[in-house]
């Protein structure tokens, strides 16, 4: 199975390079300037710049892009546009690496994490800009996409437990009534959708068992 991990040097992307790799996937990074992860094949372009020639012939594209300022946040938007012009018509599939604000918190789904009242209000435009891009990611029919959203504690440096669970479009708990994931333990559920194709065009989401 060919995977191409956009934004492969990012924490995320190359721990999901990493994934891939030890269970002998065909991996390409793709990256604006030198490869940091541990593909050994690479396609050095911004992403903004990738065309269907590019990503042809993958089974699979991992979308790890993140922004962070202010002046950046619409790129969370405008990046996934591009991903999905690109991918349009096509069999690969595109899964994103998302985020929790987005996550409901009752079964109406008319209240989000990001609405809490213990919302960082430092990360609320953050969560609108993801949410607004999965929003917009929703109305494509003519890609095959897969949105996964972390735990609301997504751990750069956690352990790699090897184990979590499976949620929806709910923010879920695990036993200790926590919501909280590892980078390492999110690249194993990233690898086994990619893997098993089970939730197209579905936002998913995952948390430590």
């Amino acid at each position: 199975m060919k995977i191409a991990v956009i934004c492969a040097n990012g924490k995320a992307g190359r721990l999901i390079v990493k994934e891939a790799m030890d269970r002998n996937l065909d991996v390409t990074a793709v990256v604006r300037g030198e490869n940091k992860s541990a593909a050994g094949k690479v396609i050095a372009k911004d992403l903004f710049d990738l065309t269907a020639a590019d990503l042809k012939g993958f089974d699979a594209v991992v979308d790890a892009f993140g922004a962070w300022t202010p002046e950046t946040l619409e790129q969370h938007s405008t990046t996934l546009k591009h991903l999905c012009d690109t991918l349009s018509g096509t069999d690969t599939r595109l899964l994103v690496v998302g985020g929790a604000g987005s996550l409901y918190v009752n079964p109406e789904h008319t209240a989000t994490v990001s609405d809490g009242p213990d919302f960082p209000e430092m990360f609320k435009p953050l969560a609108a800009a993801m949410a607004k891009a999965l929003g917009e990611l929703r109305q494509r029919k003519d890609v095959k996409w897969t949105y996964i959203s972390p735990a609301g504690d997504f751990q750069a440096e956690g352990e790699r437990t090897g184990e979590y669970i499976l949620g929806g479009e709910e923010l879920t708990l695990n036993s200790k009534g926590e919501s909280v994931i590892s980078y390492a333990d999110y690249a194993i559920a990233m690898v086994n959708e990619i893997v098993g194709r089970s939730h197209i065009q579905e936002r998913i989401s995952v948390v430590r068992k």
